[in-house]
C-alpha cells in the first residue's frame, strides 16, 4: 500500500492578500521606529510593494504583466488618465478651496486631527521646490510601486476569490475593489495620522481606472500627478 504524498499547503487568495499586505505594513512601521522620518522607511515601502507579490507570484509561474504592470495598453492608459486629470483635478481645486476655508473655523484640535495644514488660506500659484525631483519621486518611488501592489496585483489576485460585482461606468466592481481601497487606506496609517484616511477616495479613481484598463500604468500617472497637484495647492494656498 502506497503512502500518500502530502499536497504542500498554498494559502487563498484573500490569506495571501491580507498576509502580504500585513509584512509590508509592519515592515513600514518597524522602518519608522528605527529611523525615523529619513527616507529608509520610504524606500522599504517601494521595494516591499515590488517585490513582496513576486513571493507568490514564482509559485503560479506569473510575471509583473499578469498583474497589469505592461505597456500593451499605454495609449488607452494615457487617455485616460488625460481625461480624469481634466475632469477631477478642477474639481478639486475647488473643493480644496472651500475646505481650507472650513478649516479656519474648525477647533484647534478638530483641525490638527483632519488635516496636515492649518492657518490663514491664500492662492498664490507656486511650485514646490525642486520640483522635478518630486516628479520623478511621486512616478517611480510612490505611485508606480503603489499601484503595482494594490490595483495590480492585491485587486486581481482578490478577484480571484470574489470574482462577481455590479457594473458601474462599463467596469464591474465587487468586494476586491472596496477592500483593495479600504487597505489601501488603512495602509497609510504607518504613520499614524487620521486625515490619512482620506485616500481611500482616490483609492477608488484608482480602482475603477485599473479595471477599465486592465493595466495600471494610467492609475500611475493619474496617482502621481494627484499627488502633484495636491503638493502645489499646499504650496500655493498655504506657502509651504
Amino acid at each position: 500500500m502506497s503512502a500518500s504524498v502530502a499536497t504542500p499547503w498554498r494559502p487563498t487568495a484573500v490569506q495571501e492578500v491580507v498576509g502580504l499586505w500585513g509584512i509590508g505594513f509592519l515592515g513600514i512601521i518597524l522602518a519608522f521606529l528605527l529611523f525615523g522620518g529619513s527616507g529608509v522607511p520610504k524606500l522599504v515601502a517601494t521595494v516591499g510593494f515590488l517585490y513582496l507579490p513576486l513571493i507568490p507570484m514564482r509559485w503560479r509561474g506569473e510575471d509583473y504583466r499578469d498583474y497589469g504592470l505592461s505597456p500593451r495598453t499605454w495609449r488607452q492608459d494615457v487617455r485616460l488618465f488625460l481625461v480624469m486629470s481634466a475632469v477631477v483635478f478642477p474639481l478639486f481645486f475647488g473643493a480644496f478651496a472651500l475646505w481650507t476655508e472650513v478649516l479656519q473655523h474648525l477647533p484647534a484640535e478638530l483641525a490638527r486631527l483632519v488635516a496636515p495644514f492649518r492657518g490663514s488660506a491664500h492662492f498664490t500659484p507656486r511650485l514646490p521646490p525642486r520640483f522635478g525631483e518630486w516628479v520623478v519621486d511621486q512616478l517611480f518611488v510612490v505611485a508606480l510601486p503603489e499601484e503595482f501592489f494594490y490595483r495590480g496585483y492585491m485587486q486581481a489576485r482578490l478577484r480571484d476569490a470574489w470574482p462577481h460585482g455590479r457594473r458601474f461606468l462599463g467596469v464591474r466592481l465587487g468586494p476586491a475593489f472596496w477592500l483593495t481601497a479600504v487597505l489601501f487606506a488603512l495602509g497609510h496609517l504607518a504613520i499614524f495620522q487620521v486625515w490619512r484616511l482620506s485616500v481611500f477616495f482616490p483609492a477608488l479613481l484608482f480602482g475603477w481606472m485599473r479595471e477599465r484598463t486592465g493595466s495600471v500604468v494610467g492609475a500611475a500617472l493619474f496617482h502621481a500627478a494627484a499627488n502633484l497637484f495636491v503638493r502645489f495647492l499646499e504650496v500655493s494656498f498655504f506657502g509651504f
